[in-house]
């Protein structure tokens, strides 16, 4: 029943008892049910979710819920209202910017009520790593975002080495380059990624899936439609990538399943989700969701990662002068700790995190 059937009813049952001995009450109104979004379709009949999208109207909410939301998936009304106020600001410091990130986050046109882009678990917290997977940790999961030792390329993200950012980080949103294109095709559907510049092509024509021992960076992808949702199921994967901002983080195991959906909601949105189950690597599945906007004006811009990106080298260079400078110091008789040589290089240079002075 409506919000207005409510209102109508609750109205009737007032005038019965102020007038029963002179009228029975009138009977309640039915109940109009809101019609369906009205989805397009291809010239060939799958639901149209074709466009240019970005995660940018998800800038703000944490990937994780927070525990003063504890039990809540959405924002009260007075917390809304504060997130609206948050997103205007958001919105005037990018388009106001001075530098190379300006306009950045400047999509964030629409605002949403959800507490953590995790939805399930129901507590929206990302479940625990199993012992086998605390085991993989390495410098490599944060890259130069992290504190190193940097001895060899491996040691880097495949962020920081300008490979990919896997599936699930060129989705969620960051500080910049948060478009999608997405184009269709009779039995195919491809989505390109800004940032990196990766590009899918996931099949729905039935095929199967590859054999288990082709094993691809981004996995292999099948996908069919139920109703108008297209359903991705991802495998084939290797354990190169990561689920995280900028696909950093702790590196998932090749035997991960992700089952995406995608989902027009509106003529500007979709709501993308995708599912990881993985248990090698976290104890239970989870599920993160979010919307895609297309905002009028949007547009993917060239990501030209290797053109002049020196930061492997350096990094690398510069662990190597710190190995020089120690052993200098040692032969004076100083005994110090190592030196970080990386700084997070976002908005400020601050400290690299897991290094003294970092938040």
């Amino acid at each position: 029943m409506t919000y207005t059937s409510l209102a109508i009813a609750a109205a009737l049952s007032v005038s019965v008892v102020c007038v029963e001995a002179q009228q029975s009450a009138a009977p309640a109104k039915p109940a109009v049910a809101k019609p369906a979004p009205t989805v397009q379709k291809t010239p060939w009949g799958d639901p149209d979710i074709s466009g240019v999208w970005t995660s940018d109207a998800a800038i703000g909410i944490p990937m994780q819920r927070p525990d003063r939301f504890n039990g809540r998936a959405e924002l009260n009304d007075e917390e809304f209202k504060e997130k609206e106020a948050r997103d205007a600001q958001t919105r005037n410091r990018a388009e106001n910017a001075i530098g190379s990130f300006r306009n950045d986050n400047a999509w964030l046109a629409k605002s949403y009520r959800q507490t953590s882009l995790i939805v399930d678990p129901p507590d929206g917290k990302m479940p625990a790593v199993t012992p086998e997977a605390d085991k993989r940790r390495a410098s490599r999961d944060q890259g130069t975002f992290g504190a190193g030792p940097f001895d060899k390329p491996e040691d880097f993200t495949m962020y920081d080495r300008c490979i990919t950012r896997g599936i699930v980080g060129s989705v969620l949103p960051v500080v910049y380059g948060n478009g999608n294109r997405i184009i269709q095709a009779p039995g195919q559907v491809v989505i390109s990624y800004e940032m990196v510049h990766d590009t899918r092509v996931i099949y729905t024509d039935g095929r199967p899936h590859v054999g288990k021992g082709i094993r691809q960076i981004l996995g292999d992808s099948r996908g069919h439609w139920e109703g108008n949702t297209l359903v991705v199921e991802t495998t084939n994967l290797t354990d190169k990538t990561s689920i995280g901002l900028n696909g950093n983080g702790l590196r998932h195991s090749a035997d991960m399943v992700m089952t995406e959906r995608i989902t027009r909601v509106g003529a500007d949105e979709l709501r993308y989700e995708v599912r990881i189950n993985d248990p090698k690597t976290y104890v239970a599945p989870f599920t993160i969701s979010l919307p895609l906007v297309s905002p009028p004006g949007y547009k993917l811009l060239p990501y030209e990662c290797l053109e002049g990106d020196y930061a492997v080298a350096n990094a690398l260079s510069a662990e190597r002068a710190e190995d020089r400078a120690l052993a200098e110091d040692a032969k004076k008789g100083l005994v110090r700790a190592r030196k970080t040589i990386t700084q997070d290089n976002v908005n400020a240079p601050r400290p690299a995190a897991g290094t003294p002075g970092a938040e």
